[in-house]
């Protein structure tokens, strides 16, 4: 094999497939990257085997042929060396040279039969804008439970209908769902589980389109192709919890507050909550928002801010950080806390958006 690349090319794809590489290390070949070189460019491939991650990269060969390297040691070298073109060619056998202007280096590879086989997209797929499934990620997402346990919650529902698209995650003490109502798709439902990682690592190449996303599924894997990239991933199973029950039917009491003045006062009341629970106190009255919080060993804090608010007194208390959370992805503007009553659960939605109906509910805490 030997191929010469720009290196801004390359770096951008190594960097893209460190993301699914095995970084535990218990099989060594995981720890490596697959590289091919075929007339008109090279392919990458990186997987943990149950994530994978296939990405092309134009380049100049000038004789095909493939070799693994270790992922973290090539980005490493790609990374520190200067904007020129790199050569890489493999001699003696799996022994690889890189250079790039004065710079040399040697890396020890493995032959391609050591690399496990990645799955390629055959089946039928679905268009979704890219931007679409960013959003949806990013709002979902910090919701998906960090119980390895619970393995049905480690990772996002996602359905597909002809009436649109939606995702939701839980962790059994708050719920995030988002839904796009439109025309992506005519057929049969689809309703799968994607685990966290590959949330992440689609985000990731969402985030570096302003195309679409061709979704398609088979039996046990999920595959998603981003240009020239095609994340591939095991599905997740178990049963995922009825969110429709989770979510209000009749919380009536409406309180409207500006999205980044709530988040700083909770933001200060949190700094002396108790470091267990992070539990704070929300009293909703006359205008205006009362929160407080205390822990016996700290002390206590208080702040109040105004409140488009004239329904009946409620206290409720919550996770401080189960709230900023939804503040982090929805920072200003206004936004709506709808309630039932103090010991009933919260939903949080925006005021000012209209193109997704994003909801975000948390349970209350004992206060």
């Amino acid at each position: 094999m030997h191929f010469t690349v720009s290196k801004s090319a390359l770096l951008k794809e190594l960097n893209l497939v460190q993301g699914v590489v095995e970084r535990k290390n218990t099989i060594p070949i995981l720890s490596h990257l697959l590289l091919e070189s075929v007339t008109g460019g090279i392919s990458i491939k990186g997987t943990d085997l149950d994530v994978s991650l296939t990405t092309q990269c134009e380049a100049e060969v000038k004789e095909e042929g493939s070799i693994c390297l270790q992922a973290k040691k090539l980005f490493e070298i790609v990374r520190s060396l200067p904007e020129a073109e790199i050569e890489i060619k493999v001699e003696d056998g799996e022994q690889v040279k890189i250079t790039c202007l004065k710079s040399r280096f040697k890396m020890v590879g493995l032959g391609k039969d050591n690399f496990p086989e990645v799955k390629t997209l055959e089946a039928d797929t679905v268009r979704l804008p890219a931007s679409l499934l960013a959003t949806f990620i990013g709002r979902t997402q910090f919701a998906i439970t960090n119980e390895e346990s619970r393995y049905a919650l480690n990772g996002a529902k996602f359905e597909i209908s002809t009436e649109g698209v939606r995702m939701i995650a839980t962790d059994g003490h708050r719920l995030s769902f988002i839904q796009k109502q439109d025309k992506f798709y005519e057929g049969e439902t689809i309703d799968v589980l994607i685990p966290r990682k590959t949330l992440n690592e689609l985000a990731r190449l969402a985030a570096e389109s302003d195309g679409t996303v061709e979704f398609a599924k088979d039996d046990n894997h999920l595959y998603f192709k981003v240009g020239k990239r095609l994340l591939s991933s095991r599905r997740l199973s178990g049963q995922f919890p009825n969110y429709e029950l989770v979510l209000p039917k009749n919380n009536e009491h409406r309180a409207k507050v500006d999205a980044n003045v709530i988040a700083s006062a909770i933001r200060r009341v949190a700094l002396m909550a108790d470091e267990r629970s992070h539990s704070v106190k929300l009293e909703a009255a006359n205008n205006s928002l009362k929160i407080s919080s205390q822990a016996a060993e700290v002390g206590e804090s208080h702040d109040e801010i105004a409140l488009d608010y004239s329904g009946p007194d409620i206290t409720a208390g919550f996770n401080a950080q189960y709230l900023l959370d939804f503040f982090t992805v929805i920072s200003d503007g206004e936004v709506y806390l709808e309630f039932k009553d103090g010991n009933s659960q919260v939903q949080l939605k925006s005021g000012t958006e209209n193109e997704y109906d994003f909801r975000y509910i948390v349970m209350p805490m004992r206060i």
